[in-house]
């Protein structure tokens, strides 16, 4: 059994998708290091990491609303 509160379910979507951006900016730093254009780095890391945690939190959402 799950004894979780819908506020403590919340929070930890959205410190799942601060975790992805955080991932994702790290990520793109490196690839703009690479290509020698930090800035654009910086932009493709952050979408990548915007879109991960959108679809982690949506599928978390689909699996509470499952159970």
């Amino acid at each position: 059994m799950n004894s979780e509160s819908g506020e403590e379910k919340k929070n930890m979507r959205s410190n799942m998708m601060g975790r992805w951006v955080a991932i994702g900016l790290a990520i793109g730093a490196g690839i703009g290091v690479a290509m020698g254009n930090i800035a654009i780095g910086i932009g493709i890391g952050l979408c990548m990491g915007a879109a991960i945690g959108a679809a982690m939190e949506k599928r978390q959402k689909q699996q509470d609303n499952n159970e």
